[in-house]
């Protein structure tokens, strides 16, 4: 699994454990009131048990004097106990509500920062590991607060059971001293190694998280090919890894236990020895022994720390995971569109002699020019485009082909800002993409793809998405999904879920809500390969009659989408072979094949 490293240098464990502890006390602060009312409840009850065994030495010692009154002593233990077992149910309603509450905080920042950086996290981290790390991550991390505080809680009463021995008899707070000191070595450890084995254990589930979201992506291929069980193995490949993760886990929280199941009797057991040498030698009571026993099994119950340990443990190896995630950059934006063509200046005038021009008959780059100046992404440290120089003028159709893995996709995503470049600048109407608002930039670009994902509740909303109803339906005629949308029961009104679509059908809603927007440059990623011939066709005029007042760039593949281009941009290798129109590239052999390919 990918571990997002720092800008700037290199990240070290100990700056991960640090970031991944300021994270859990931001999710403790996030928890609302709740972890408050779980402390004060958690440590008044251990505080109520502290007082138990000295109320319960004291009957004792009434019990075995004749003629004393233990009334009023036993009345005072039942008040105390049925105090504990209050405290004990609010502090369990407080740290559920309170571990729900930080879950739902955490998981909705980490779902919000993966939508604000956009479509390039997806090259650092699978689908599946991302699922994991904003659900079962997010939750792990939100159990902290619970696990931090009762851990906290569990010292009140090794404390007060330290200081009470030592008000009983000095050499018994020694004895019992020696054992608590073995008993935090065994937890400090325990909590070091649970730390370091999760982060294994939750990478593996991640990792088939991945592979199993892969495999249903990829359903029906599987199906036709009657591959499944070559997929299942290859989903359930890290399953040997998980399981050496789990028993590591197991072995850890075996050796912790088998430790403290050692350390704990052996401390009650010298606090009763000396206790009994004592009480021999006539210096204790037999209530303030019996005192001693209770104190020393109720200290020595920090040994039960293990469990809310490895919980802390497992939450702090998830907020290394989710901040690796939150540490990704989101997108920055900025200012408005100018309202028109852009005034020339020394930055802004086309360089109508440079490499990246090609100007269409009919098009004098007003309103919606695109320009990229010196354009380089790289994934995975690798350049995928390198060094682009390209104008589109205003309002003019481009075409972008090329051999599959040549950077059509990467080059549509970089001209609406889906991904940033990591040199050069991409530019609107002569403004640097990076400066606009996101609203200004939505409002000026819109997109199309292959497998369109509808949002909103209906049909309208799916094509408006905050537009009025006027315009959505005025893209649908534009688009063509109006006629089958027309048909059925409940018309622009049929919720997205109850709406029979195919997949031609979904790419001409998904159509028709680019056309809705984009108020400068439509973008169409392969966006009319389910389409039917007429239907493409109609598609196709909409694009080159009824939108001349913004750009499109349109990734081809067909040679026919080409032709009817202004502008045909020809990408080989991630740069750009050539430019010019289709009738002119159409002359270059290597460029025909291209088609020959793509349409074979």
């Amino acid at each position: 699994m990918p571990d997002a490293q720092a800008q700037g240098g290199q990240v070290t464990g100990t700056d991960r454990s640090l970031a991944a502890d300021r994270l859990l006390f931001e999710v403790l602060h996030r928890s609302g009131r709740w972890p408050v009312v779980y402390a004060v409840t958690a440590l008044a009850g251990a505080v109520v048990e502290l007082l138990l065994p000295g109320a319960l030495g004291r009957a004792v010692d009434l019990l075995v004097t004749p003629g004393a009154g233990v009334a009023d002593a036993l009345l005072l233990c039942a008040s105390l106990v049925v105090t504990v077992v209050a405290c004990d149910a609010v502090a369990v309603l407080a740290a559920g509500s309170g571990g729900a509450q930080a879950s739902r905080w955490l998981r909705r920042r980490v779902v919000r920062h993966v939508l604000a950086v956009g479509p390039a996290i997806s090259r650092r981290f699978p689908a599946g590991d991302l699922v994991t790390r904003a659900g079962a991550n997010t939750e792990e991390v939100g159990a902290a607060p619970e696990a931090l505080i009762t851990a906290v809680a569990l010292l009140v009463p090794a404390a007060g059971s330290l200081i009470a021995l030592a008000l009983i008899d000095p050499w018994l707070a020694v004895a019992f001293s020696v054992g608590l000191a073995l008993i935090g070595v065994v937890l400090r450890a325990f909590l070091r190694e649970t730390t370091a084995v999760a982060t294994g254990y939750q990478e593996a589930q991640s990792d088939i998280a991945s592979r199993l979201i892969d495999a249903l992506s990829g359903a029906r291929t599987i199906a036709a090919a009657g591959t499944e069980d070559l997929e299942t193995r290859r989903v359930l490949k890290p399953l040997p890894r998980l399981r050496a993760h789990g028993l590591a886990l197991w072995r850890v929280n075996a050796r912790a236990g088998v430790q403290a199941a050692i350390v704990v009797p052996l401390l009650e057991t010298a606090v009763i020895g000396v206790g009994g040498l004592r009480l021999a030698a006539g210096e204790l009571s037999v209530g303030e022994l019996f005192a001693a026993a209770r104190y020393a099994v109720l200290g020595a119950g920090i040994g039960s720390a293990l469990g809310y340990l490895n919980r802390l443990g497992r939450a702090r190896s998830a907020a290394r995971r989710v901040l690796h995630v939150l540490h990704e950059p989101a997108m920055a934006y900025g200012e408005e569109l100018p309202p028109g063509e852009p005034e020339a200046s020394g930055h802004d005038v086309p360089r109508q002699n440079g490499p990246g021009t090609y100007q269409p008959a009919g098009h004098d780059g007003g309103r919606g020019r695109l320009e990229l100046r010196d354009v380089t992404v790289r994934v995975d440290g690798r350049p995928v485009l390198r060094d682009l120089d390209l104008v589109v003028p205003g309002g003019a159709v481009a075409a972008v082909v090329g051999r599959s893995g040549s950077g059509k996709s990467l080059l549509a995503a970089v001209a609406g800002r889906l991904a940033d470049p990591d040199e050069g600048e991409v530019l609107l109407d002569g403004v640097p993409l990076r400066r606009l608002s996101r609203a200004a930039l939505r409002r000026a670009v819109g997109y199309a793809f292959e497998r369109p994902v509808l949002f909103g509740s209906t049909l309208a909303e799916a094509i408006s998405v905050g537009r009025p109803l006027e315009a959505a339906q005025t893209a649908a005629v534009a688009a063509a999904p109006d006629p089958f949308i027309r048909k059925l029961p409940r018309s622009y009104g049929t919720p997205v879920d109850e709406a029979p679509m195919s997949g031609g059908e979904r790419q001409r809603v998904g159509l028709a809500r680019a056309f809705a927007h984009g108020g400068r440059l439509l973008i169409l990623d392969d966006a009319t390969s389910s389409l039917d011939t007429v239907t493409e066709y109609q598609v196709a005029r909409a694009l080159t009659e009824e939108l001349r007042d913004r750009t499109r760039l349109i990734v081809a593949h067909r040679a026919a989408t080409a032709a009817r281009a202004d502008l045909v941009v020809w990408l080989e290798a991630g740069r750009i072979r050539g430019r010019g129109p289709h009738e002119v590239l159409w002359r270059d052999p290597a460029y025909r094949a291209v088609f020959q390919v793509a349409e074979r």
